[in-house]
């Protein structure tokens, strides 16, 4: 696999660009997850602070690696479904909490994205429901539809034997239904907090008998979960809740918030750090572009297709820091001739699980998300990461670009850095424990791509205007100049000159900038051609 600098110093100077019903939790439940990709990084996270005698513990990767399932007391049946999906030893987060689990402890297990968090609850739970089969035995909690959905098939996939019957509550899907699969007293269910908090509220009472029987109850990607955005989910989630229970937590990094942990823990918790698993690994390349912030689109294209070019079965994943530019970025290479997809809390569940799947069969190379749509997910090994904005906070940073350098795996990430971001760069460079090296790209060539890129971004833009991408934003500006005393017919005619106007200004851009085009183009055709010397 070529570095990011073998992909793009060897560039060729011809390079050009080639040519159902929703609840109000539905809403609130996507709401969090938009918000929630620039809320998380107002503040910086810091490290938890524990008392001597509850520092996690710190075990040695190279020594809980090399531990079987079954050494870790895990049953035949399910070591059978392990070796059917062909993973015959345990990681360290693995190791050291499945035994733990398997004791009636509480835990709290931190290990970086891609660790095996999973199974470390799952084997464990399914493992104490074949002794005692009944529903509902565990519910599980996490923040976004798609790691719920992933969730829910690991449990599946080693559940067979045991006819599991696992739920997911999750919005996107009726309502009804998912009552009815509730009251049918699945043994495992997976949900979002926004929509089982909706059934929660519609009739407490017969939610509080669904669950009065839970025997194990885990937050997966507890560090987001417990931030505040899910406070009010949460708690009446929690009241539901039976209060004899054992709590397992869950994440990819030790913050202040899952000092909860305390609060809705019915025992002392058994904590776990891997302290094997570094900030960034040293097989990750991890390289910054310099570029102005007004042609940041272009060197992003210019990167991002050199790579591609370069590395024909090469995997990447670009970052965008809302939900609003990442479709845009998505329309724009779309509109270029890239085949990409896009992910984030905007689009339906089926567009999100369908860019997945492309995805992760390798149909699409190149996939455009957001930091909370892809949170915790299971995504194959991905060969570049891209951070088109430098994160606030250095924390997200180690969650974006962990996704590639796994299971012992080389990768790169890159980072766009325009002349407002050295700040942020510092405080990454800080994080890592690194300095991160500057990749030099020729600005002669990136000029190439800059009329156009501005073009297919404005014509992006446009598009997301005229298909009224993010309404609901619109209905609160609404409901904001309701109540400043503004008459319905007022806002009305607000809201649309404000709208014409964006749209009027958006066509006159792309006018002036296919102007532009035609005209280079009419120039660089009145050249001579030079003669080829035979």
């Amino acid at each position: 696999m070529s570095t990011i600098c073998d992909a793009l110093l060897s560039d060729s100077e011809d390079d050009e660009v080639e040519e159902e019903p929703t609840t109000s939790k539905d809403v609130e439940e996507e709401e969090n997850e938009d918000e929630a990709e620039t809320s998380s990084e107002e503040e910086e996270e810091e490290g938890a602070e524990f008392e001597e005698s509850e520092k996690p513990e710190q075990i040695s990767s190279e020594t809980m690696t090399k531990q079987t399932f079954a050494s870790l007391g895990v049953h035949s049946w399910l070591t059978d479904q392990l070796n059917i999906l062909q993973l015959k030893t345990a990681t360290p987060v693995q190791a050291a909490c499945i035994p733990k689990v398997l004791a009636d402890c509480d835990v709290l297990g931190c290990a970086r994205t891609g660790t095996g968090k999973t199974l470390a609850f799952a084997l464990p739970i399914l493992q104490k429901l074949a002794v005692d089969p009944y529903g509902v035995f565990g519910l599980v909690l996490t923040p976004t539809r798609e790691l719920a959905y992933q969730i829910a098939d690991q449990f599946i996939a080693l559940g067979k034997p045991i006819s599991l019957k696992c739920s997911v509550v999750v919005g996107g899907r009726s309502l009804i239904e998912q009552a009815n699969e509730l009251t049918a007293r699945p043994h495992i269910v997976v949900a979002t907090p926004g929509r089982l908090s909706d059934h929660i509220d519609s009739d407490p009472e017969q939610i509080a008998k669904i669950f009065k029987k839970v025997k194990i109850f885990v937050l997966d990607e507890a560090d987001r979960m417990l931030e505040g955005q899910y406070n009010d989910q949460l708690k009446s989630i929690f009241q539901a809740l039976p209060k004899q229970r054992q709590t397992l937590l869950f994440s990819a990094t030790i913050t202040n918030a899952i000092n909860q942990l305390h609060k809705i823990s019915v025992q002392k918790p058994y904590f776990f750090e891997d302290k094997g698993e570094v900030a960034t690994v040293e097989r990750l390349e991890q390289k910054y572009v310099v570029c102005p912030v007004a042609v940041k689109d272009a060197y992003l294209v210019y990167v991002v297709k050199n790579y591609c070019e370069k590395n024909e079965k090469s995997s990447v994943i670009i970052f965008a820091q809302t939900c609003r530019e990442c479709q845009a970025l998505a329309f724009m290479f779309d509109g270029l001739g890239f085949k990409v997809g896009s992910l984030h809390s905007q689009i339906s569940q089926k567009a999100r699980l369908a860019s997945l799947a492309a995805f992760r069969t390798k149909t699409l190379r190149v996939i455009i998300c957001t930091d909370v749509a892809a949170r915790g997910l299971d995504i194959p090994h991905i060969d570049l990461v891209v951070n088109h904005n430098v994160p606030q906070c250095p924390k997200t940073y180690v969650h974006r670009v962990g996704r590639s350098a796994r299971a012992g795996r080389y990768g790169s990430a890159l980072t766009f850095v325009t002349q407002y971001d050295v700040v942020l760069l510092q405080a990454v460079e800080a994080m890592v424990g690194k300095k991160l090296e500057e990749l030099k790209v020729n600005d002669k060539h990136v000029t190439k791509y800059v009329t156009k890129v501005l073009v297919a971004k404005r014509e992006a833009e446009l598009k997301l205007e005229q298909q009224k991408f993010g309404e609901r934003k619109e209905t609160n500006k609404r409901k904001d100049l309701l109540m400043s005393g503004m008459t319905e017919e007022e806002v009305d005619k607000y809201m649309d000159e404000m709208k014409n106007r964006r749209l009027t200004n958006s066509k006159r851009k792309i006018d002036a900038l296919k102007g532009k085009i035609d005209k280079v183009e009419e120039r660089e055709a009145k050249k001579p051609k030079k003669k080829v010397e035979k």
